[in-house]
């Protein structure tokens, strides 16, 4: 048996400097205090392009010597939008008590005796010209990411993921002659490697379904590893088939809001034909979530943090509103609020306002056929409407505004913003002018 501690998904940047140095540096201590005598870091060790003289990178070359000085180390390649090509090679010049390989291509790479790396000259030990060394004290099959758009290319960019899985699921099937040749030797078998598996769950708890995803678990097992190493899903979680094992070890510190679940670090026990792992938590952030269905609760904020409940996280306000109330959402008083939060983000959701429209009002013939199809939609009365149409087509402005004024007053003022008509002096029931011209306004 040999005790491995798989690292992944570190994304080291100036924006995630202080969780990922934190919780890297636990990991690797405690990698240390627990006796790890190999070291995986399994993709995405950044989170973007970097400059050399950046801090981010000087924090992750410190804690990788670290831990080259107590054990080997292999860094795998990630995602190219987190690690573009060529990022990892200057880890293979930090030096250490022992050596860093930075798996770059499809390979396999063994561990021997000496605790030296030796790879591959192709794509596997193939047994004939390129044998397993003797002396390997476990043998590593490393598939990095691959690139889609290369695929893309050559297939068209609609079936490119599709092949790229069947591509892979052929590749991995590849490598089972080789494992089972180094299982039979006594040789334990680890496969490492970054992507997605059809159906696994996403840091947020949602399924990643469909066909386009790099593997499904029954295209890792056919690579007959004992286990199988995966990094790029932030959310650790683990499949089981016949004695063997392949896992996400997730993230090792919390990134985003949302994400569910212990971050950490999995710390392996590989033997030839045994497997053992657990999932070591790191002190990785805590976030909170307050929604509000409508303007933030001010009240509400104010209690849980009362409460001690939001004291030293990191606390996402989300709200929604209509659009017209945009303004009534106090955002320094919440912040204000949440002053013994670490951090605080406030996302504001609005709806605009949505006016609907008769379908087919454009091709009526006249315009009372025009009021009859707007009424209809708006459910308003339509007689009225005609009515007053009627009167406003056969009176020139003068003559209504002279009628108006000539009526008989009413006993109380009416509302200085509404204009009461009566059809003729002895009307009982008043009837107002506002509700035709609101709807002649609406109309036009």
């Amino acid at each position: 048996m040999i005790r491995i501690a798989q690292f992944s998904d570190l994304h080291y940047s100036e924006k995630n400097l202080a969780e990922a140095d934190r919780c890297f540096g636990f990991a690797v201590d405690e990698a240390i205090r627990r006796g790890a005598e190999v070291a995986v870091i399994s993709g995405d060790s950044t989170d973007h392009a970097l400059d050399v003289h950046s801090p981010a990178v000087e924090r992750l070359a410190r804690q990788v010597r670290r831990l080259a000085d107590h054990c080997p180390v292999l860094m795998l390649q990630g995602t190219f939008s987190h690690e573009p090509p060529g990022t990892l090679a200057i880890f293979r010049l930090l030096g250490g008590r022992y050596g860093v390989h930075v798996a770059d291509r499809i390979s396999q790479v063994a561990l021997r005796l000496d605790r030296t790396w030796l790879g591959s000259r192709g794509w596997r030990f193939d047994g004939a010209q390129d044998q397993l060394p003797d002396g390997a004290r476990v043998l590593f099959t490393c598939v990095p990411t691959v690139n889609k758009a290369t695929v893309a290319a050559s297939l068209g960019a609609a079936d490119a993921g599709v092949a790229l899985g069947q591509e892979l699921a052929a590749l991995l099937a590849g490598f089972a002659a080789t494992n089972r040749a180094a299982r039979e030797a006594l040789v334990p078998t680890v496969g490492v490697s970054h992507g997605t598996v059809t159906g696994c769950i996403t840091e947020h708890g949602v399924p990643m379904a469909g066909f386009d995803h790099e593997f499904t678990s029954g295209a890792l097992f056919s690579a007959q590893a004992q286990a199988f190493m995966l990094g790029h899903i932030h959310r650790h979680q683990h499949w089981e088939q016949g004695g063997r094992v392949v896992a996400y070890a997730g993230s090792v510190g919390r990134f985003h809001h949302g994400e569910v679940g212990d971050k950490g670090f999995v710390l392996w026990e590989v033997g030839a034909a045994a497997v053992g792992f657990e999932l070591m938590p790191t002190p990785a952030r805590r976030t909170v979530d307050l929604f509000f269905e409508g303007k933030p609760d001010l009240a509400r904020i104010e209690a849980a943090v009362a409460g001690g409940d939001l004291e030293g996280t990191w606390v996402r306000v989300r709200w929604t509103i209509a659009d017209e109330d945009r303004h009534e959402v106090d955002r320094e008083a919440i912040k204000r609020a949440l002053a013994g939060a670490a951090g605080v983000q406030l996302e504001g959701r609005f709806v605009p306002i949505v006016r609907s429209r008769a379908e087919g009002i454009s091709r009526c013939a006249s315009l009372g056929d025009k009021v009859r199809a707007w009424a209809g939609v708006t459910g308003a009365r339509v007689e009225p409407l005609l009515e007053y149409l009627e009167r406003l087509s056969h009176q020139t402005p003068e003559q209504i505004a002279g009628e108006v004024l000539t009526r008989r007053p009413r006993a109380e003022a009416p509302h200085p913003l509404s204009l009461e008509v009566r059809p003729d002096a002895c009307a009982t029931e008043p009837r107002s002018i506002a509700g035709g011209a609101a709807a002649e306004l609406e109309l036009f």
